[in-house]
């Protein structure tokens, strides 16, 4: 009885003198213990995730081609695809094999190793956000929109051309196709992956733009004052707006349709504004284009987005009747198709400087409809005394004078009548333009003291009209000597022997 007693004690000894100095000596992977191929016997744990991450990264370079259809193939690599370790927590246990659970349990597993080794397998995992770039980056060449149909105004009326259906490649479909391929089906071998593709329907059929026949609004501006600079501008700011056809919620930018503003894109220097000043740039004269547009936009009761008013006053159309565009300062004119109906836009320039925007739809509105706009000046503002602005880059007798410009607060009314009478009257928008007042810059680059004397007593009346006639007797002046030189050159000149008679 006794002796069986001692018996459970010894083996218990037996099993702690093999378990206990295990867990005492440093802490190293047990023999007999794999990642793969990789032998992880005596490594602390480390060694071994170097080791893992150096097995998992050399696999980084191999090649993965990702289809686009038959149309193209993206050729990248594993590590460009956010190649990494997907299931590191098994190098905790493996570190810890045969030290967790109770001593019997831990005793067993090492005993296990010495007939049959414990072997662990590594899961790749990628980057999503990786993956997605790459085929953000290299996918747009394979894209092909949808070409929608068309409408083209011409003598007879009306042709259609049919649209083109496209193709886009699904970029978080093909994120997803991507990630779970590699993540549950790849061997770290080269391989192909489809990339998720989805059908672009064109807008439109011949059967929708037929329909388009009525005019549902049209306004003329005149530009016949301008020069041929600021008339070029007109007229190409219409071409490029002429012929666009829109489709029941498209929304369209002017400002966009219409740049860059560059002598390539067919515009000219011309007069426009800027902080208060009349001043030369390109494409000036632009906003007309676009304030006719606007009141087109407005007869057919569209969705105005996006709409800013001049700085100074125009006078082409009433106050809060414009729609000025600028690129330096952000000003656009951005409207929308809100009907039921695709519409189409069409804008063209006569000799007699004329420019009209037509926009033809279907029209629903009741035939005893009308709708008129009102513009109501809230105030009206006079220009300050005037402003003379002196340039020492020109010469005496250079004088350029700009008008004043008076200064308005105003609104726009929309006022809808049926059979004649009113029915409705709401604001449209409301409009505020600065004043300025006359101006001149004039020329005082001499060295002639007297001279430089005299304009400076001209600028000192803030008088333009004083300054004007100064500068002007200057300017007479000088081409009158200049005249003078150029005859006195001629007389001085060598005559030339007459040529001797033809025999």
């Amino acid at each position: 009885m006794k002796k069986g007693l001692l018996m459970v004690p010894a083996a218990f000894l037996a099993m702690t003198f093999v378990v206990m100095p295990v867990q005492a000596r440093e802490e190293k992977i047990e023999s007999g213990i794999y990642v793969e191929d990789i032998d992880l016997s005596g490594l602390t744990k480390d060694q071994a995730r170097q080791e893992i991450e150096e097995y998992v990264a050399s696999f980084g370079g191999t090649q993965i081609k990702l289809h686009v259809n038959d149309v193209g193939e993206i050729t990248t690599t594993a590590a460009e695809l956010g190649l990494k370790w997907g299931n590191d927590d098994i190098l905790e246990e493996a570190a810890n094999f045969g030290r967790d659970g109770d001593i019997f349990s831990c005793y067993r597993e090492l005993k296990n190793l010495e007939y049959k080794n414990k072997v662990y397998r590594v899961r790749f995992d990628f980057n999503k956000t990786d993956i997605r770039s790459l085929i953000d980056e290299n996918a747009g060449q394979y894209n092909q929109e949808a070409i929608n149909a068309t409408l083209q105004k011409t003598e007879e009326g009306f042709s259609v051309t049919e649209g083109q259906t496209g193709r886009v490649i699904d970029t978080e479909a093909s994120v997803d196709s991507v990630y779970d391929y590699l993540t549950e089906n790849w061997n770290g071998e080269a391989c192909d992956i489809d990339l998720a593709v989805k059908v672009d329907e064109p807008q439109g059929t011949a059967e929708d733009l037929e329909k388009v026949r009525d005019v549902l609004g049209t306004f003329t501006t005149s530009y016949s004052t301008s020069g041929g600079a600021r008339s070029a501008n007109v007229a190409n700011g219409c071409r490029l707006l002429n012929g666009i056809t829109m489709y029941p919620g498209d929304e369209i930018s002017a400002l966009a349709s219409i740049t860059p503003f560059s002598e390539d894109n067919g515009y000219y220097m011309a007069a426009s504004y800027l902080n208060g000043q009349v001043v030369d740039s390109l494409g000036g004269g632009i906003c007309q284009v676009s304030t006719t547009l606007y009141n087109a936009v407005l007869l057919a009761e569209l969705e105005v987005v996006e709409r800013y008013n001049h700085s100074m006053i125009v006078t082409y159309v009433d106050p809060s009747a414009d729609a000025a565009i600028a690129e330096s300062s952000g000003k656009d004119f951005k409207f929308k198709n809100n009907l039921d109906y695709p519409i189409y836009i069409e804008g063209y320039t006569t000799p007699e400087k004329k420019i009209t925007f037509t926009i033809y739809g279907v029209e629903t509105r009741d035939s005893s409809r009308e709708v008129i706009y009102e513009s109501e000046v809230l105030e009206r503002i006079e220009p300050d005394a005037e402003v003379i602005y002196v340039d020492e880059s020109k010469p005496v007798g250079f004088c350029s004078v700009q008008s004043a410009h008076i200064g308005y607060k105003a609104r726009l009314w929309k006022i809808v009548k049926e059979n004649g009478e009113e029915i409705s009257r709401e604001q449209v928008n409301s409009s505020s333009y600065m004043k300025a007042p006359r101006s001149a810059t004039v020329g005082v680059a001499t060295e002639d003291p007297n001279a430089y004397n005299t304009i400076m007593a001209a600028v000192a009346t803030n008088s333009v009209d004083q300054v004007k006639a100064v500068a002007g007797s200057f300017r007479a002046a000088a081409e009158a000597a200049a005249a003078q030189a150029a005859a006195q050159a001629a007389a001085q000149a060598p005559q030339q022997e007459a040529p001797p008679p033809a025999e």
